[in-house]
């Protein structure tokens, strides 16, 4: 007869497809952050066509917009090559029988937070453009 301790180190089919669904997810919100990015660094951009538009003088500083789109770029690069470490190193934890190590939050929240911090500083920035 096969110990516990024997039959909790097999990882079922079930465990490994439910990793692939996690990796799959981090690769979502990866691409989300990117594309979000994208919009954010165009930005500048949009207001200087309205600009245009309106037949103004367009201003040749786009402002800070440019570096926020970059920061959530490659936040969004950080999150899938994140996503990668982590799913191999689950996939060798579910393979050995060992997942101790595995369960660390620290970079869910830092993923989770800086966004928040992006956005709490562009906030802070059209608030205090206002003409």
């Amino acid at each position: 007869m096969n110990s516990p301790e024997a039959s909790s180190q097999n990882a079922s089919l079930s465990d490994y497809l439910a990793a692939e669904r996690t990796l799959l997810a981090w690769i979502r919100t990866g691409l989300a952050l990117m594309g979000f990015g994208f919009v954010v660094a165009r930005f500048g951009l949009f207001l200087r066509q309205i600009q245009l538009v309106n037949h103004e003088m367009p201003a040749q500083n786009f402002g800070p917009s440019p570096w926020f789109g970059t920061a959530l770029i490659a936040e969004g690069v950080f999150v899938n090559v994140l996503a990668r470490y982590r799913h191999v190193h689950l996939v060798r934890g579910l393979e050995q029988g060992d997942l101790k190590e595995f369960h660390r939050k620290t970079p869910a929240v830092g993923v989770a937070l800086f966004p928040a911090i992006v956005g709490l500083a562009m906030s802070i920035y059209l608030v205090t453009i206002r003409e």
